[in-house]
């Protein structure tokens, strides 16, 4: 929980606290908290400070029309509820619990979020350096729409810092209800500093209209998503050094995030981006993704998405090795779609029988090996990123 700083371009930057986290209530009091939390759902909960051990929080939790509140204590610059598990900030304790009940009255689901635009909590960011001022981006006569998200687009812009312009990516808020999901992505991403990973320059909270409006800014990656590029280049211009290259930069940013202990849950080539001197970084890794994403609802990415996070919504650095084991595949094929020939309403079945896709064409036998290694239904049979990473840091270094 010790602020740490780092330098983006020459300005000095800290973390910014977790505070910012949809869940997270702050100085609320206990029956203000139980009020909130309605109806009694099982696994319903929020966060807040707690109001009788300052310095602590409260886990407050829905089950069997009860609210439960557990006691979060701040011991050492780690946070932990039993004095067993202990975690290094507010996200990795709720993601531990919403991914396994592990000793509270049940596993934590669906989270009560703050309220209106109006209250986004922007200080902050300001005091630790990320808010860049609107008059700073400049996005010429006409804004070029870069790609577009489930939260927003995302547009090149110029940003201007001491007389120098470079390019950056903007993601513009689509609607405003993702503000709050918007601002937890981002208090991730100030924690976070890897060269496979691609960097947050800073927000910009726009406060001219109705509602402020949030953007998001990072690094410019002049290539566009892997997926694209796989697929425009094909086979003619994609050597298998470049493949090579693409798994191991990959897998060196998840294997920074599993350090971490932070889940991406949407890993696949889509979600990897390729800089102009050809190194692959992955995108929208603190991205928070919302609770209604169901199987029945469509949203899930069906073919890249592991059993247990389709069928129980356990999430793990173990589900995206099965993801990242997809990625490969794309890698691969050239940027084929997943299980060709097999219908997206069978895939499920076909996975949870043991079904494993075949190598592609000239796939080398270790890329194929990891894959079938990260596709066991058990996950935690699955590897690690870290020893995939030595796997591949040794195959490319004799490609």
């Amino acid at each position: 929980m010790i602020d740490k700083t780092m330098y983006i371009g020459n300005v000095q930057r800290t973390e910014v606290r977790l505070n910012s986290m949809p869940w997270f209530h702050g100085k609320i009091k206990r029956e203000e908290a139980e009020s909130l939390l309605t109806p009694r759902e099982d696994g319903l909960f929020l966060v807040r400070e707690s109001t009788n051990f300052p310095g602590d929080y409260t886990l407050c939790v829905c089950f069997k029309n009860k609210v439960e509140h557990y006691r979060v204590i701040y011991k050492d610059n780690k946070l932990t509820i039993d004095e067993d598990e202990y975690f290094d900030n507010l996200s990795q304790l709720v993601e531990h619990y919403q991914n396994d009940a592990d000793g509270l009255c049940t596993r934590l689901r669906i989270s009560v979020p703050k309220h209106g635009l109006l209250q986004l909590d922007t200080t902050a960011f300001e005091k630790a350096g990320w808010v860049i001022p609107i008059s700073d981006l400049d996005f010429g006569p006409v804004k070029e729409t870069l790609g577009k998200g489930e939260y927003g687009d995302v547009h090149l812009a110029y940003y201007k810092k001491d007389g120098v312009k470079q390019k950056v990516a903007v993601k513009i808020l689509k609607e405003s209800r993702a503000a709050q999901l918007f601002l937890a992505e981002a208090s991730v991403m100030t924690t976070l500093r890897h060269k496979n990973l691609v960097q947050l320059m800073g927000l910009v909270f726009d406060k001219n209209s109705i509602h402020t409006s949030v953007y998001i800014v990072t690094e410019y990656m002049s290539k566009g998503s892997l997926l694209d590029y796989l697929r425009s280049r094909g086979r003619q211009h994609v050597t298998k050094k470049d493949q090579i290259a693409f798994a191991t930069d990959t897998c060196s940013g998840m294997a920074y995030l599993e350090s971490r202990h932070i889940t991406h849950r949407d890993l696949a080539a889509r979600n990897v981006l390729v800089s102009e001197d050809n190194v692959a970084k992955v995108c929208d890794f603190g991205l928070a993704r919302e609770e209604s994403c169901s199987l029945e609802g469509g949203k899930f990415p069906i073919k890249w998405t592991s059993p247990e996070a389709l069928k129980l919504n356990k999430f793990s650095n173990k589900s995206d090795v099965w993801s990242f084991a997809v990625l490969l595949w794309e890698i691969y094929s050239f940027g084929r779609v997943p299980y060709p020939r097999i219908p997206l309403s069978e895939v499920v079945r076909h996975v949870e029988k043991g079904y494993q896709m075949e190598a592609p064409d000239g796939c080398p036998p270790e890329i194929y090996d990891i894959m079938k290694q990260s596709w066991n239904l058990d996950p935690e049979k699955r590897p690690t990123f870290a020893s995939i990473f030595v796997i591949l840091d040794n195959m490319r270094k004799f490609v």
